[in-house]
């Protein structure tokens, strides 16, 4: 049998995303802070979605997004997740393979439902995320296919997984494989105050065993309590061999070693959800990257990805992003 190869293995939270237009006062009324991750339980998912407007349905979660997105540009991904054997998880598991992704995480057949996040999306286009996270806890080393891992060039993980310990045992399995086999281990911050709850432990596994950190302006001043983001940059520089750092309109900056590449913001689209921006400048870097691109390319196509996907709602790129790659890029 030939050996698979994969350009990028995503790992961390299958979900569905519900995602619905809001206001300001209604998220002041039910005492949630904008632009952060909120995990609740199956009684207050229920609450609040009672609450909400019309919604739109669609798989999500952001290593999903991220693998979705790598798949559109034309990588070979896979993607570890746990849903449970209903409706819900029937969806994410659809939409991922129907993506190009393979996907083959066994189903849990009993226990939590598979988990949903219900995504509030106000006028300025910024999200409010409400998180269930359901069957997502039970995913741990089990779930691990060392043979995927050890043949993916980058295994991507993201901050979220860290919450429950058998996602962080999960992980450090994940990376162990990975680099005996010369492979790169890559992590996102995923969310401010996913750093502020697990801070020591993020800035343990990032010095031994991450390779290239995803993280936005927010999160990477959190991991290294500044408010000074060169102070940070300065910081991140000496613990991976890449750090891709985000800063929204402000473009993004890449650091490797003592190379720096600042890469602008697409600002001729119109923002309308910002969920999943981050996930699709990651799919894009990735893609870049395990293709043989220098850093600065693999940014553009980065900021390319994130472009497109703040222009619809959804998570999930609804061009497709190898045309859309050629197109305005010219890149391959």
């Amino acid at each position: 049998m030939t050996k698979r190869m994969f350009d990028t293995t995503c790992i961390g939270n299958a979900i569905v995303d519900v995602i619905s237009k809001t206001d300001d006062a209604f998220l002041e009324a039910e005492n949630l802070v904008k632009n952060s991750m909120n995990l609740i339980d199956m009684a207050r998912a229920e609450e609040l979605y009672a609450k909400m407007k019309s919604a739109i349905e669609m798989s999500g979660g952001s290593a999903g997004n991220t693998a979705a997105g790598v798949a559109s540009l034309g990588g070979n991904c896979a993607y570890v997740g746990k849903v449970r054997n209903d409706q819900l998880g029937d969806i994410f598991t659809h939409d991922i393979r129907a993506a190009g992704v393979t996907f083959e995480t066994a189903k849990s057949t009993s226990g939590a439902a598979t988990a949903r996040s219900l995504i509030l999306v106000t006028p300025d286009a910024h999200r409010t995320m409400n998180t269930y996270l359901g069957a997502c806890i039970e995913l741990g080393p089990d779930d691990i296919d060392p043979e995927v891992i050890a043949a993916s060039k980058v295994t991507y993980m993201e901050g979220y997984l860290w919450d429950p310990e058998d996602g962080k045992q999960a992980f450090r399995k994940a990376a162990e494989i990975a680099h005996a086999a010369g492979q790169r281990v890559s992590l996102t911050l995923s969310d401010s105050f996913c750093v502020d709850r697990y801070r020591a432990e993020f800035q343990e596994f990032i010095e031994g065993g991450v390779d290239i950190l995803f993280a936005n302006e927010d999160e990477i001043k959190s991991l290294y309590e500044t408010e000074d983001f060169d102070a940070a940059l300065d910081a991140v520089r000496e613990k991976v061999e890449i750090a891709c750092l985000t800063r929204s309109e402000k473009g993004s900056i890449i650091v490797k070693g003592s190379e720096i590449q600042t890469v602008p913001a697409d600002t001729e689209i119109e923002v309308v959800d910002t969920t999943g921006a981050g996930d699709l400048f990651a799919a894009g870097f990735l893609y870049g990257f395990t293709n043989g691109h220098d850093i600065a390319t693999s940014g553009r196509i980065g900021s390319m990805a994130a472009a497109e996907v703040i222009s619809h709602y959804g998570a999930r790129p609804t061009s497709d992003l190898k045309e859309l790659l050629q197109k305005k890029l010219a890149v391959a």
